[in-house]
């Protein structure tokens, strides 16, 4: 039992090890994906029938009777 735990521990050691983070390349993938995704996203919110759906939703929100 003890030299099964001792062999999954360095296993999980040498995983550990291999991957030291995201390279340059990687961070550039990932923020050109982001910004892709923020444009998407304020096109559709920027739209005419979320603007007004969300404009109302405001404003119910703000006149509402306590």
């Amino acid at each position: 039992m003890w030299m099964r735990m001792r062999q999954m521990r360095r296993a999980w050691l040498r995983l550990a090890r291999t991957d030291a983070g995201m390279t340059t390349s990687e961070y550039a993938v990932g923020t050109i994906a982001a910004c892709a995704f923020a444009a998407v996203l304020y096109k559709v919110v920027t739209s005419g029938p979320v603007s007004d759906a969300l404009e109302s939703l405001i404003g119910k929100a703000l006149g509402a009777q306590f």
